[in-house]
């Protein structure tokens, strides 16, 4: 049995990133970056592979994650009749622990309601109403962000051990460059919009969960 493989993709251009206007709360994907988005879906080698997908919940990387991977996405997560989607395919999980690491108003969420209107086939009953705040577990403290990583590099590692699949055993994590680096403990990492890398992953002798690129 194949090792399972993590892939990590930045989220595509959003309209923050081209008018370098910040103020902008939860900016979505520009047309150029649902392109971007779309060209995913043509590159990505592992598409077979994958069973589950995280994405975070701000729009531009909800946005990404649809745009580039209906070719592994189960069917219900798309309108009918759109072509999107496959039977039985990949399973998506809105994560509110991979969500970016500022303030900034950016890169802070709408709320669960508005979501659920912009994208009603997806299920955001998970997600936690207070999690655009930036405040307990979602905080912009250093502490905070580096619990919030390792708490979800456990999560993933207790997923990929849950999947029922051998051969479906990838996960996609559809993130942010900030938190990418506190996720991977690399702060000199950086990927470019719509790029990803793809790792490994181990726990270690003294229980910490870490992905270890390929």
């Amino acid at each position: 049995m194949a090792e399972p493989q993590v892939h990590l993709v930045r989220h595509a251009e959003a309209v923050h990133n081209v008018n370098n206007d910040y103020s902008c709360r939860d900016p979505e994907l520009t047309q150029g970056g649902k392109q971007q988005a779309r060209d995913i879906c043509r590159a990505f080698p592992r598409s077979q592979n994958v069973g589950l997908v995280f994405t975070s919940p701000l729009r531009r990387a909800i946005e990404t994650t649809l745009h580039a991977f209906p070719n592994i996405l189960d069917l219900h997560y798309f309108d009918r009749g759109s072509g999107s989607g496959v039977v039985k395919g990949a399973k998506l999980l809105i994560e509110p622990d991979v969500q970016e690491r500022s303030a900034l108003p950016c890169d802070i969420g709408s709320d669960k309601h508005f979501l659920e209107s912009l994208f009603p086939k997806l299920d955001f009953s998970n997600l936690p109403a207070d999690w655009p705040l930036k405040e307990g577990a979602y905080s912009i403290d250093e502490k905070e962000i580096d619990a919030r990583a390792s708490r979800f590099r456990h999560r993933l590692q207790e997923q990929i051990d849950n999947m029922e699949d051998e051969e479906r055993r990838d996960v996609v994590i559809v993130t942010h460059a900030g938190f990418m680096r506190d996720l991977l403990g690399d702060q000199d990492i950086e990927l470019a919009r719509a790029e990803w890398k793809s790792f490994g992953i181990e726990q270690t002798e003294d229980g910490d969960v870490v992905l270890n690129e390929l």
